[in-house]
């Protein structure tokens, strides 16, 4: 699947739509849908103006949240473009080394005080292994943690948990671009998979 994702539309390669196919007929019906999922994906990893986030950071947090969410094609798309933006085949070896020892099902977490408490599950809050911090850095080893935390304890995320990035680099507005790179993975790969079913593929 090698393709640039500023000029095609990446959930149609994921998918394996073509022009004119059943699929591309769905598709067609929702124009603004298919457009702006684009538009956000050039948006969050392709920016005009990508700010202090670079290309091998947003390629490989998405690389990782598709790798926690068990989509191994989507994962491998965004491997690939991780290694066309010029990151290191040890960065890539990180990314493949932590979603093996991050992966885990869930949701976990805690609720407030009340009726709710008895749906509390307990969970492991996941912490980047001694031999993969280093190749990671401090910037992404720091975003890999709080990405597992959004991934698998979404009723834990707290603002003090935003303090481990802003100790890592992570600026307030690297933050955000950060959280939305989670979200659209989540979007991109549940249409996706629908798209997939729809197909017969398993």
């Amino acid at each position: 699947m090698r393709m640039s994702g500023a000029e095609s539309d990446v959930i149609d390669a994921l998918v394996g739509i073509t022009p004119g196919s059943p699929l591309d007929a769905i598709r067609v019906r929702r124009p603004q849908a298919r457009a702006h999922a684009q538009a956000t994906y050039r948006a969050l990893f392709v920016p005009a103006a990508p700010g202090h986030v670079t290309a091998p950071e947003r390629f490989a947090v998405g690389g990782f949240v598709a790798g926690l969410h068990g989509a191994t094609a989507i994962a491998v798309y965004y491997a690939a473009r991780l290694a066309e933006s010029g990151a290191s085949t040890a960065l890539g070896e990180a990314v493949d080394a932590a979603i093996a020892e991050a992966r885990t099902s869930g949701p976990y977490g805690r609720y407030p005080a009340g009726p709710l408490s008895r749906e509390d599950t307990a969970g492991v809050s996941y912490r980047v292994g001694a031999a993969i911090r280093p190749r990671l850095g401090p910037r992404l080893a720091a975003a890999f943690e709080h990405v597992h935390m959004l991934v698998f304890h979404p009723r834990d995320a707290a603002p003090a948990a935003l303090q481990a990035l802003l100790d890592a680099g992570w600026s307030t507005t690297d933050i955000v671009t950060l959280s939305q790179i989670v979200a659209f993975l989540s979007f991109q790969i549940r249409v996706v998979t629908g798209l997939r079913i729809l197909a017969g593929h398993s």
